[in-house]
């Protein structure tokens, strides 16, 4: 797989698509990197938590995390605030460019 490869964002629920590895709900990072380590596109499921407010915050960082281990799959009930950290990280990981870019000293 490659490192500029897109993320894709799927419904809570959705099945994995075809060829990609299910790593289940919130999965440690050691097995995150197994998994990716063996070359395979990986999705990891982020169920919600009971609290709403604490849930989109965690969920938001996690999938960071994930992103930056090399997950290209992610099921979430946050999509909008997951796309944003997604395109967050591949930005910092130079795949993409800053969605707003400036240059400026104080």
């Amino acid at each position: 797989m490659r490192d500029d490869e897109p993320s894709h964002l799927l419904a809570p629920d959705a099945a994995a698509p075809d060829g990609v590895v299910d790593a289940g709900d919130r999965p440690s990072a050691e097995r995150v990197r197994a998994l990716v380590g063996e070359g395979r596109p990986v999705l990891v499921r982020c169920r919600p938590r009971p609290d709403p407010a604490a849930d989109a915050a965690e969920t938001v960082a996690l999938v960071a995390v994930y992103a930056w281990l090399g997950v290209r799959y992610f099921a979430t009930g946050h999509p909008r605030q997951v796309r944003q950290a997604l395109d967050m990280v591949a930005s910092v990981q130079g795949h993409r460019p800053p969605a707003v870019a400036r240059r400026g000293l104080a």
